[in-house]
């Protein structure tokens, strides 16, 4: 069995993978108008989050387009003051910073980049909870799906954060930097299996989980690439809100980000061209990888709006490859059995 394979198995069947997220951002925001000067820039709202949760947001542009999407974890509150977490994506990270920076001087609005003074694990797979018993003496299973906790590992306190970025249930642990390297091991120790860059990148097309950089970037309006839970239609106003909220009052965007089968087992490139069966050109391939548990290759990709139904044929690629259209995720692991019960 390839290590790729291995890799890939510990997380899809039933054990348990350990990826390192460290090049992902860590942005700290606090201060008493950090939740007003975040709710004017981001999609989501920020008034609805409690201590101890997390939710999805985007940052868009004044034309509604993508800057970067962002994970908002709500820290305890220090001296009855709100914090937040900003976890980044690593090519957004810079420009997320950028962003929310200029407002410090304007109030009570407080940012630190604790990108390099912190490093981050996510570990993946129906065994991850009792590796994170193991190595962190604290149940992690009842943790809520949008929530996190504090626990501590060589008497260090670590924040654990319920999280999927596979389709399995799983945690991701933010540490001090200092220890990265001991709770890897110990995370490795108690029956996680290391996951590289390659089998990470084929868990995430599975799952259906969107690359920065890749699969959107700045040229797509928010809601086409597949961050709809990222996006609150009832909130205050917002940079780039009014072309977000026309879209979806409209109905529907010309485009989104959806999952391909594809008949054979050869990847395909990025920017590879999407035809219906009469030759008709209607999207692109943004990902694509061969899906161990599928037997096919797969792909993230760009389809225009009347060709996103699932089980829609379509040709891919010079070669015109056959394909369909699947629905995201393309795999459905623990994450989701749960979520449906």
């Amino acid at each position: 069995m390839s290590e790729l394979l291995t890799e890939y198995q510990a997380v899809r069947d039933g054990g348990a993978g350990v990826i390192d997220l460290t090049s992902r951002g860590r942005i700290l925001v606090s201060g008493s108008e950090a939740v007003m000067f975040l709710n004017g820039l981001i999609t989501n709202d920020m008034k609805t989050i409690a201590e101890h949760r997390w939710m999805l947001a985007a940052f868009p542009n004044v034309q509604g387009r993508l800057i970067a999407a962002v994970r908002v974890i709500r820290l305890a509150d220090q001296d009855s003051q709100p914090q937040f977490l900003l976890d980044t994506e690593t090519a957004t990270h810079k420009a997320v910073l950028k962003t929310i920076e200029r407002f410090t001087m304007a109030g009570d609005f407080r940012v630190k980049d604790n990108t390099n003074d912190t490093a981050m694990f996510s570990v993946q797979g129906n065994e991850s909870f009792a590796v994170g018993q193991r190595v962190l003496d604290k149940t992690l299973g009842d943790l809520a799906r949008d929530g996190h906790t504090e626990a501590e590992f060589d008497a260090v306190k670590v924040t654990v954060i319920r999280a999927s970025h596979t389709a399995e249930d799983g945690f991701d642990v933010i540490v001090d930097a200092a220890h990265a390297t001991s709770i890897l091991q110990a995370f490795v120790n108690a029956g996680a299996v290391p996951v590289g860059g390659e089998a990470f990148e084929t868990l995430r097309i599975e799952a259906g989980v969107g690359l920065y950089g890749q699969d959107m970037d700045e040229t797509n309006v928010i809601t086409e690439a597949n961050l709809d839970d990222a996006v609150s239609f009832t909130k205050g106003c917002y940079i780039g809100q009014e072309i977000i909220a026309r879209i979806k009052y409209r109905g529907h965007v010309a485009k989104k980000l959806t999952g391909l089968v594809l008949n054979g087992k050869e990847t395909v490139a990025p920017g590879a061209k999407i035809k219906t069966v009469d030759d008709k050109e209607i999207g692109r391939i943004t990902s694509s990888t061969f899906s161990p548990r599928l037997d096919h290759t797969i792909a993230l990709a760009y389809l225009r709006y009347e060709h996103l139904a699932a089980g829609t044929n379509v040709l891919v690629g010079e070669d015109d490859l056959p394909g369909v259209v699947a629905e995201l995720p393309l795999v459905r692991g623990g994450w989701y059995a749960e979520k449906s019960a």
